[in-house]
């Protein structure tokens, strides 16, 4: 059973709590046994699994799909279309110490995972690092360093093995360019730079 949310346009299951102060965008559903922290803000159209904690004051865009066990710490924000896979971890402090416990925003390392962004399940990811647009983590990868736009990495540490377009599609490129075989979209690399060509970027 799910209840509506009658002055947001959300749904929340039951069983989940999403905590006053924070802030959640319409068409928002909230599964089984989640917690939405104060200060979170959570965009329209997302879908937010089983078992999810989203802490207080992190930043999630609009039609993120985050799948079951999954925790985004404080620090974390997330740009729209993201996915975040089944029981992928972020992190938010380089050295944690339970004696000396590090708490508060001071303490905290910014992690961005821009737009259309997958990261796949089990993956874990070394705060204070970026997440390029349209990137693909692989499952069971350690983001260790920042991943650039369209980037494919996996393994641990997570090494670049590749190139993705934003549909998803491996890239094959030949010198310079490649051509998606599966949406058509164009695009050009230059060392560790892919950028979609301006014609059809969206």
């Amino acid at each position: 059973m799910t209840e509506k949310t009658a002055d947001g346009g959300y749904f929340v299951h039951e069983s989940s709590y999403v905590d006053p102060g924070a802030e959640i965008g319409e068409g928002t559903k909230i599964w089984h046994f989640s917690h939405i922290q104060p200060g979170a803000r959570i965009g329209r159209g997302c879908s937010i699994g089983q078992n999810v904690n989203i802490a207080g004051n992190v930043k999630i865009g609009d039609y993120v799909k985050i799948q079951n066990n999954v925790s985004v710490y404080e620090g974390v924000e997330l740009e729209d279309y993201v996915f975040c896979g089944p029981s992928m971890v972020f992190t938010n402090v380089l050295d944690p110490r339970s004696e000396f416990p590090q708490r508060g925003s001071g303490f905290y390392l910014k992690t961005l995972v821009k737009r259309s962004s997958s990261i796949g399940a089990n993956a874990t990811v070394v705060c204070g690092r970026t997440i390029g647009r349209s990137a693909f983590i692989g499952a069971g990868a350690v983001v260790t360093r920042d991943v650039p736009d369209f980037a494919l990495v996996y393994g641990n540490p997570a090494g670049l093995r590749g190139w993705i377009c934003a549909c998803g599609e491996r890239l094959d490129f030949r010198d310079r360019s490649a051509l998606c075989r599966r949406c058509g979209r164009s695009y050009l690399r230059e060392g560790e730079t892919v950028l979609l060509r301006p014609e059809i970027q969206e």
